[in-house]
């Protein structure tokens, strides 16, 4: 269309291309920010389209105009971004604290199956939010309060718990493989526990914490470091210790019953391991 406005025939244009202003200069009654990357790719034949404009509404205009050269080039850009926003767009401080200021305290904050993954959410006050099935993988957690949280199937694999408040929490099934929680706090006061039962702590590293009174039940804490941690009536039943550091913890009363304690570390232990619930 834009060749034939402007095509010649014994000097007579085939079409009246439009009207002119002052200067001259053709005046096209389109929309100029769809038109304006037509005219530049028809200048340096490159398509170049700015944040805020869309690829689709310069593939019309360039139909429109029988640009066939750039028809390509835009179907790409309109098959990029059609598969960016399908993709599981991953959130991140910046909105989790806007969803936070935005709920009311008595309202229940859901991030039930979002992605948080690799997320800065160190030292915020995420108590009793619903992180069922989320990733939360290589998140920066340290410091944060996830007390009462549903971590439920969460994948918070190799993500960084250090210091961080876990009372009363729900991580049945979780996996926190190679997680750091090193320093966190788990026994509730008013007696509530802290329910891990079934989660994978393969090689995580709780060193220093204070979980007593957890249920690590049927837990996977192959290779895990649990030194001088405090898991006082802890319940490890059905565990798999294996080539897990327990040095210097205290498992006073702890129900070890139906772990697997192959080469676990058991030195400097506060009180004697027949103190445990142990096979009897």
């Amino acid at each position: 269309m834009l060749a034939r406005m402007f095509a010649e025939d014994n000097n007579v244009y085939l079409m009246n291309p439009s009207a002119t202003d002052s200067t001259g200069a053709y005046l096209i009654d389109r929309s100029p920010d769809y038109f304006e990357p037509i005219l530049n790719y028809l200048r340096h034949g490159d398509v170049i389209l700015d944040k805020h404009i869309n690829p689709k509404g310069v593939l019309e205009e360039a139909v429109f105009y029988g640009i066939d050269s750039m028809i390509p080039h835009l179907n790409q850009l309109i098959e990029e971004s059609t598969s960016a926003s399908s993709s599981n767009h991953c959130l991140t401080r910046k909105d989790v604290v806007r969803s936070i200021i935005l709920t009311s305290t008595t309202s229940e904050l859901r991030y039930q199956g979002v992605n948080l993954a690799g997320a800065d959410l160190s030292r915020l006050d995420l108590r009793y939010i619903n992180f069922k099935y989320a990733c939360l993988s290589g998140c920066n957690l340290s410091g944060a309060n996830l007390s009462h949280c549903c971590l439920e199937r969460a994948d918070l694999s190799h993500a960084n718990l250090e210091g961080t408040q876990l009372l009363g929490v729900k991580a049945l099934c979780a996996n926190m493989e190679g997680a750091n929680l090193r320093g966190c706090n788990m026994e509730d006061p008013i007696g509530s526990r802290a329910v891990l039962e079934g989660v994978n702590l393969k090689g995580a590293n709780l060193e220093g914490s204070n979980m007593a009174g957890v249920n690590l039940r049927v837990a996977t804490l192959k290779n895990a470091n649990l030194q001088n941690c405090d898991l006082r009536t802890a319940v490890l039943a059905g565990a798999d210790l294996e080539c897990c550091d327990l040095s210097g913890s205290d498992l006073h009363e702890a129900n070890l019953r139906g772990a697997n304690l192959k080469d676990a570390a058991f030195e400097l232990m506060l009180t004697p391991l027949h103190m445990s619930q142990t096979i009897r």
